[in-house]
């Protein structure tokens, strides 16, 4: 592991580093706000409630969350949980993903994502997904995939939102079906 992903990371107004469980009700009150500002409350408060089960309900060794912090402030976070394939091949799946609404626009969280795919590389995780904007996601090298290349564990309601990179080459398309953590397993989410 070299030093960006083994210990903190500062950035010009901003530090960069791996979540810790002693923050989970912040990063709630992270993801609430958040997906409230821009999605509605009653989304925010599905988001918030999301990140509380993946907090509460994945274990340490599979749950990679990491966060972005102005002093003690916490303004984004992002979590990646194991997407587990038939052929037993383990993927992992960046979701959800969260900057404050006044610190968009400003590279946070393409800086966090990409230091948590930084990490997972050095861990040996070849394959990242994602189910979002294609057009945010492809700055952090995600590319659009079909659920014919790789399935998704439920059906997707916005299929040009499924997303992959390989960390290590080129896509090489996985046959049968997945599975996700026991938070994001829910038709709902897909």
């Amino acid at each position: 592991m070299n030093e960006t992903t083994n210990q903190n990371t500062q950035k010009s107004n901003y530090t960069l580093s791996q979540y810790e469980r002693g923050i989970s009700s912040e990063m709630i009150a992270l993801f609430t706000q958040t997906f409230s500002d821009s999605e509605g409350e009653a989304e925010g408060k599905t988001i918030g409630a999301l990140v509380g089960d993946l907090l509460t309900t994945t274990s340490d060794q599979e749950l990679k969350g990491f966060v972005a912090k102005q002093g003690e402030r916490l303004i984004a976070g992002v979590l990646f949980t194991p997407l587990r394939f038939e052929n037993g091949e383990v993927g992992y799946l960046l979701s959800p993903m969260a900057t404050l609404t006044e610190c968009q626009g400003k590279g946070v969280g393409q800086a966090l994502i990409n230091f948590g795919l930084e990490y997972l590389k050095q861990q040996g995780i070849e394959l990242v997904f994602t189910y979002g904007d294609p057009n945010f996601y492809s700055r952090v090298g995600f590319q659009q995939v079909t659920e014919a290349q790789f399935k998704a564990p439920h059906t997707l309601s916005f299929p040009h939102g499924w997303l992959a990179q390989s960390l290590v080459g080129e896509l090489t398309p996985i046959q049968g079906s997945s599975s996700c953590v026991q938070g994001l397993d829910s038709p709902a989410y897909w």
